[in-house]
C-alpha cells in the first residue's frame, strides 16, 4: 500500500480534495493511505514560527529548515522518497505520475511564502516537482493536484482499470478523442455514426484521427 504525507501549513486545504469520490474510496479501501500534518507542530518558535527574513535581503519570508527538517526525520523511512512542491521543480507530466505510484512513501513537502530554505533541497528533497509554469498561493493547492494524479493510477483505485490508459497522456504525444453519449441527437447534434458501426477497426482509427486534431488544436507542442 502507497503512503502519502503531506508537509503544509494548511493541512485542511490539502486534504479538502482528498475526501470525496475516487480518491476517499480508495483511501477507505486501503489501496492509499493518506495524511497532512502541520509544519508548525514541528516548531520550537514561541508562537510555532515556520518562517523568517531571507538572508541577505528580498521581499517575503523564506520558511526556516528547522521544523522541515525535524518533520520529515520523524516521518522518513528508508523506502521515503521526498518531493517538493515548488515552482522551481521539474514539470508534472502523466508519466512521472505512473512513476510516483510506485513508490512505497511518498512525503509532499509543500513551499510558501518564498519557498524553502535552499538547505533543506540540498539535503533532504530527492524531487522537486512543479504543476505547471505559474505561482500559487500555497503548495498544499499542488500537492492535492499530485496526489489525486498518483492514486488514480494505483490498482484498484477506479473502478475499470482501462480508464487510466484510455486517456489523455496515456501516449504522452496525443490527447483523448471526443467522446459521446445519449441521447444519439441532441438538439441536432448528433453523435458521429461511426461509433455504431461496430467495426473496431474503422472506430480506433476514427478515435486517432480525431485524437491527432484535438492535439494540434490544443496542444500542437506535444507534436512538435
Amino acid at each position: 500500500m502507497l503512503r502519502i504525507d503531506i508537509l503544509t501549513l494548511f493541512p485542511e486545504i490539502a486534504l479538502a480534495p482528498l475526501s470525496e469520490s475516487i480518491i476517499q474510496r480508495a483511501r477507505k479501501a486501503g489501496i492509499v493511505e493518506i495524511a497532512a500534518h502541520n509544519l508548525r507542530d514541528w516548531s520550537t518558535e514561541k508562537h510555532r514560527k515556520t518562517d523568517d527574513y531571507l538572508a541577505g535581503g528580498g521581499q517575503g519570508m523564506l520558511m526556516m529548515p528547522g521544523p522541515i527538517f525535524a518533520a520529515i526525520e520523524e516521518l522518513r523511512t528508508p523506502e521515503t522518497k521526498v518531493v517538493l512542491m515548488t515552482p522551481q521543480g521539474r514539470v508534472f507530466k502523466q508519466s512521472l505520475a505512473r512513476e510516483l505510484s510506485a513508490e512505497a512513501h511518498l512525503i509532499l513537502l509543500c513551499g510558501h511564502y518564498e519557498g524553502v530554505d535552499h538547505r533543506v533541497i540540498e539535503e533532504l528533497v530527492d524531487l522537486e516537482l512543479s504543476i505547471g509554469d505559474y505561482v500559487l498561493t500555497n503548495g498544499a493547492i499542488a500537492a492535492a493536484v499530485v496526489t489525486d494524479a498518483i492514486v488514480r493510477l494505483l490498482p484498484g483505485a477506479l473502478g475499470d482499470e482501462r480508464s487510466n490508459q484510455e486517456e489523455s497522456f496515456s501516449d504522452p504525444n496525443l490527447l483523448e478523442a471526443p467522446a459521446y453519449t445519449k441521447p444519439t441527437d441532441f438538439r441536432g447534434l448528433k453523435v458521429p455514426e461511426i461509433l455504431f458501426s461496430g467495426h473496431h477497426g474503422k472506430i480506433a482509427a476514427w478515435k486517432r484521427e480525431k485524437a491527432l486534431e484535438r492535439t494540434k488544436a490544443n496542444r500542437p507542442d506535444l507534436l512538435a
